[in-house]
């Protein structure tokens, strides 16, 4: 088993010091400077190999610092809530969160791919070497960090050491139970498409996880250890199941096909996202337009999409719908929740920023209209042309603001009446501010995904992603709505200016895509 590791290991670094190298080949200024023949350099799949090794440590345990700073301390902090029992609330729910949609087994990865289908290693020892090595990896990730950051908010050292330990536990018991019933081979749990019920009950266990600290409810540190014993004992059982289970590759067979992880060749690859896409289109020769040219062109195209491009938007505005109202009822029931509800909405706007950063669904939409659309019609000319390309880019705008704005709507009208309901304010106008700049960030999100597309455009015709600068724009963003997250002020000042730089982003924004546009929208090479 350990030297099936080892190999295992070396085949995870050369594929990663291989998309070093294509990365580095993808950068515009000095993609001519790189030769083909980069990839037989030893000295640079050595260091290839380096940034490998620093990006797994990395990842064992800078991304657990990160995941508990964000997703606990700084909700903590912003909302002032009791820190004891709220971070334990927190972690206990969003570890179930993670055990449901994050397995490691059941991730149809590229290592998984090469391993058991190309280079034909034996399927059991590959399987339990890798997640033995997970395991390990998150225990030892997670320690250091439960530790200084639960001792800080007041646990015991015995409980920050269980804390992992329950993490642990939790996954293999969701890895038991998805190989039991999936033990025949035919439907196989796939963490990269959770089921319905997953994704149900994942919503369900973020809602437990933050609404309750909010009104003075929260899991105290006995009942947390408690239920962690018992998952810890059930974690036992289940990896002696693990450990015994025969029949994996039969399983992964199935888990690893072509729909399921897109490691095939450039055609089938592109003919497999098609595919997906297609069975979300309404084929509805009846549906029309009473408009003319690329606006009729664009309205056909949304309406047969529509199953595509509003389905989430709708699902969020009912979770939006729901989480608001349940807010608003135990205000009104419950005397003592309304100071952290007031005290959140009055100075923690800049934490909707990342909501709205979250919920918007511009960059799926981009998508959607490369894969169904522009792959095909920016090989014609006429379509690239200036009118055409700012005419349809007029007309996309205006649907993804509308699609952005339903749950964007639920949210501005509900935050002020939740506001209303926990005490509301000395100042009136801060309900009108609370509106406006939930709308204007919406907006903000729109066009910036948009007008990201249309400048960065990052797919070739096989609808890879061949744009660099465009994925380091998006991840630009995400840092900046993150850090702003944990920032405290008033919702008066934050929600003034962010109106104010909205419109002069979306000004310049639009001036950008006239002049730019009309030679940057095209496919890649």
């Amino acid at each position: 088993m350990i030297n099936t590791f080892k190999q295992a290991f070396k085949l995870r670094n050369t594929y990663k010091a291989n998309g070093f190298i294509f990365g580095l080949k993808s950068i515009p200024l000095i993609k001519k400077l790189l030769p083909n023949s980069l990839y037989a350099s030893r000295v640079l799949k050595t260091f290839a190999d380096i940034i490998g090794v620093l990006f797994e440590l990395f990842s064992t345990f800078v991304g657990k610092a990160v995941y508990l700073l964000s997703m606990i301390i700084s909700v903590i902090q912003v909302a002032k809530l009791p820190s004891t029992n709220t971070f334990l609330q927190i972690f206990f729910f969003l570890t179930i969160v993670g055990g449901l949609l994050n397995t490691h087994l059941f991730n149809p990865s590229k290592d998984k791919y090469y391993a058991l289908i190309l280079m034909r290693m034996d399927a059991r020892t590959f399987l339990l070497s890798d997640y033995l090595y997970f395991l390990i990896k998150t225990f030892i990730g997670f320690l250091p960090f439960t530790l200084l950051f639960g001792i800080g908010v007041g646990l015991h050292p015995i409980t920050c050491i269980v804390m992992p330990l329950f993490v642990c536990a939790l996954k293999t018991i969701v890895n038991a139970y998805a190989l039991f019933d999936s033990r025949d081979g035919e439907k196989v749990k796939n963490d990269s498409l959770p089921s319905a019920i997953v994704i149900v009950i994942s919503i369900a266990m973020l809602t437990a996880a933050y609404l309750p600290p909010f009104f003075g409810y929260s899991i105290t540190e006995p009942v947390f250890l408690i239920l962690s014993a018992l998952v810890i004992i059930g974690g036992g059982f289940s990896f002696a199941y693990i450990w015994h289970f025969q029949s994996y590759l039969m399983i992964f067979r199935t888990l690893l096909k072509p729909e399921n992880i897109m490691i095939t060749n450039k055609e089938n690859t592109s003919q497999t996202l098609r595919q997906n896409y297609h069975k979300k289109i309404t084929a509805n020769l009846t549906l029309t337009s009473n408009k003319s040219g690329y606006k009729y062109f664009n309205e056909i195209f949304m309406k047969r999409h529509s199953r595509i491009l509003t389905k989430s938007a709708k699902i969020i505005s009912l979770i939006a719908f729901l989480i608001i109202s349940t807010a608003i009822i135990i205000c009104l029931l419950v005397p003592e929740a309304k100071t952290a509800a007031n005290s959140l909405l009055l100075n923690a706007l800049p934490f909707f920023l990342f909501v709205m950063y979250f919920i918007n669904r511009g960059e799926t939409i981009a998508a959607s209209m490369f894969a169904n659309c522009d792959h095909s019609m920016l090989t014609y000319r006429s379509y690239r042309q200036p009118k055409a390309i700012l005419s349809l880019f007029a007309e996309r705008l205006k649907y993804i603001v509308a699609i952005n704005a339903m749950p964007a709507a639920v949210i501005a009208l509900g935050l002020p009446l939740l506001l209303f309901a926990s005490g509301g304010t000395e100042n009136p106008i801060e309900y009108v501010i609370l509106f406006v700049s939930i709308m204007a960030m919406s907006i903000f999100f729109s066009v910036h995904t948009l007008v990201l597309y249309y400048l960065l455009q990052p797919y070739n015709i096989q609808m890879e992603s061949k744009g660099p600068l465009y994925a380091v724009a998006n991840s630009f963003t995400y840092f900046v709505c993150y850090f702003a997250m944990g920032k405290e002020i008033s919702t008066f000042i934050f929600g003034l200016g962010t109106i104010l730089f909205c419109v002069l982003y979306i000004g310049i924004s639009l001036l950008l895509v006239y002049r730019l546009a009309p030679k940057t929208f095209k496919l890649r090479n």
